[in-house]
């Protein structure tokens, strides 16, 4: 049940719609994330900014999943992000390789660790 619900939350448009993401995140929810500007943490409410803000750049977002491996209650996973630009809607763009473990608390995402590569 868990590895399906992190796959369904990666293979929806959540990443790029707030109301798909808020189905999916724990009310204390917080992400660790490593990125290329550092280390930032990111609540509930930052998340789904972040989604809302996202939509208005990309119009089609993609996570190509290429490993997803379950241990109990945490969940990692490999992706590539692709996505569709407003200015240009037909070319496919890779955004950034991610790989991240989630841990599932009430069958949500509770807490996650994440690390990004640009391309």
């Amino acid at each position: 049940m868990s590895k399906k619900l992190v796959q369904d939350f990666y293979k929806s448009d959540a990443l790029i719609n707030s109301e798909i993401m808020d189905a999916y995140l724990h009310p204390d929810v917080v992400l660790d994330w490593n990125s290329s500007t550092g280390l930032k943490q990111l609540k509930r409410q930052d998340l789904l900014t972040l989604a809302k803000e996202l939509s208005k750049a990309y119009v089609r977002s993609k996570a190509k999943i290429s490993h997803i491996l379950k241990d109990g209650n945490l969940i990692v996973v490999r992706y590539s992000h692709y996505i569709k630009t407003i200015e240009n809607p037909r070319e496919e763009m890779l955004l950034a390789h991610f790989m991240v473990i989630w841990e599932l608390q009430d069958d949500k995402l509770y807490r996650g660790y994440q690390i990004s590569q640009l391309p």
